[in-house]
């Protein structure tokens, strides 16, 4: 007789590319910001502004829901402008009542879109933080801004945990002409974790929950699980991929060209399969591609629900679905 779900300790960790989620205020440091004001070409207006808020809370307050009875503990976004939107995001009707807060840095990327990380301040205790800065260059020579990585170390309803968002290089030149690009953050990537994990813990699933290195890795890659940034760049150094047996034909975290693509993935430490006391272990994986947040007619009908299509206002969600994890307590 299979157990209750409700009989473990379980907590949702998820991440979510929300589609440029810009106030509606001109910053004349960000590249393309004035796209996103009442007169720009996004005719962006207060008020399609807190639709678009409204939305991305509505969708968040539901991600891993029937799994585990409450809200996301921690969740991993891509393309948020600044703090401001943040702030105002988990004042939304939908997350007020959960204790969030968030962990943002400004990235050198000229969209002038970042990652960060909002979290349930009662689960999850940040205890460090820093922006990873990747370094790319053109074939001239000239650097190249991308966003950066968000690296968090805290502990997870008292795991310790080290978890980095990503938000990688997108393929809008082309994936082939781009693919050296995702392959050198991939690289940089995985320096930064031998570097805080030197004895390769992350490899081991025996060892205490003081004594382990469990490793979170989120995002938004622009690349499926089988491209070499993620199946040669990050599996081989002591990592799974749960999420990659969501793609198929049928399903994936967004759609171009009616071809489904699962870019926004979760990948985890081996060390996170373990039956170790009082620690934190993987369950499952899923795309949360609710109906809600998906097209309801025309040939588009199944796809994300877009906030935009171009410069044409859509009124959706997002053109990614989120994906998530649960994880329970041993």
């Amino acid at each position: 007789m299979s157990i209750p779900s409700q009989s473990f300790e379980q907590y949702t960790v998820a991440f979510y590319n929300v589609e440029n989620l810009f106030d509606v205020v001109d910053d004349p440091h960000v590249f393309l910001d004035e796209d996103f004001t009442e007169f720009g070409r996004k005719n962006w207006t207060e008020n399609r502004y807190l639709k678009k808020l409204s939305k991305i809370s509505d969708a968040i307050s539901k991600i891993g829901f029937e799994s585990t009875g409450k809200l996301p503990a921690i969740i991993g976004l891509a393309e948020v402008e600044n703090k401001k939107v943040l702030n105002d995001l988990i004042q939304q009707p939908k997350l007020v009542n959960t204790k969030y807060d968030f962990i943002h840095y400004n990235s050198p990327d000229e969209r002038g879109i970042d990652v960060a990380l909002l979290y349930d301040t009662t689960v999850f205790k940040p205890t460090h933080s820093e922006p990873l800065h990747i370094h790319l260059e053109d074939e001239k020579g000239v650097r190249d801004t991308t966003r950066d990585i968000l690296y968090i170390e805290g502990t997870l309803a008292g795991t310790p945990v080290h978890v980095y968002i990503n938000h990688w290089p997108s393929r809008r030149d082309g994936a082939n002409a781009t693919n050296d690009k995702r392959l050198s953050v991939a690289n940089q990537l995985m320096s930064h974790v031998g570097h805080k994990d030197p004895n390769s813990k992350r490899n081991e699933n025996h060892l205490s929950k003081e004594d382990a290195h469990h490793i979170i890795i989120m995002g938004d890659f622009n690349d499926d699980p089988d491209n070499d940034s993620i199946k040669k760049g990050i599996l081989p150094h002591g990592f799974d991929n749960p999420t990659a047996s969501l793609k198929n034909f049928h399903r994936g975290s967004l759609n171009h060209n009616f071809k489904w693509n699962l870019f926004d993935q979760i990948m985890i430490s081996k060390s996170l399969h373990n039956d170790v006391p009082n620690s934190l272990y993987f369950h499952k994986a899923d795309i949360f591609d609710d109906i809600m947040l998906r097209q309801w007619k025309g040939k588009y009908r199944g796809q994300p629900a877009r906030t935009f299509s171009g410069r044409n206002y859509k009124g959706g969600y997002s053109d990614h679905f989120p994906v998530f994890a649960v994880f329970r307590k041993n």
